[in-house]
């Protein structure tokens, strides 16, 4: 099992819309590290949701449903998609700024690369974050 975080800007792709969606793939992605981090993904793998620049929290919780294949909105190969299905909400978004302040958290890759859009987490992370989200 592993553990990511996914950031969507709310007014691009909200929480609200993954919800009503279901499942989604993931595209949109042009980092070669996110990229690498989408192609680890495995069915099952636990995910958050980040809502990133508005509110600029993680809001919930997905799991991996497909694993990475051709990005469907380019012909460019480097680029690939998943697909993610939605999990539940958070009871209490859990902010940026709780993050940094959370001891065991520090060293997360949302705040070592706050630009990176696909990002690894540990176990211990994900557990942190959602015992705050709940």
């Amino acid at each position: 099992m592993n553990y990511w975080l996914v950031k969507s800007e709310p007014f691009k792709y909200s929480w609200e819309k993954f919800v009503a969606d279901g499942e989604t793939f993931w595209d949109g992605v042009r980092n070669y590290q996110a990229r690498n981090n989408m192609k680890a993904m495995k069915k099952g793998d636990k995910v958050l949701f980040y809502h990133s620049n508005e509110g600029m929290a993680v809001v919930g919780n997905a799991t991996v449903a497909k694993e990475a294949y051709q990005d469907p909105t380019t012909e460019d190969e480097r680029w690939v998609v998943v697909n993610l299905k939605a999990g539940k909400p958070f009871k209490n978004p859990v902010t940026l700024k709780e993050m940094k302040e959370q001891p065991g958290l520090q060293n997360m890759s949302l705040i070592r690369q706050g630009r990176l859009s696909v990002c690894d987490l540990t176990p211990e992370e994900y557990d942190i974050i959602t015992n705050l989200g709940k």
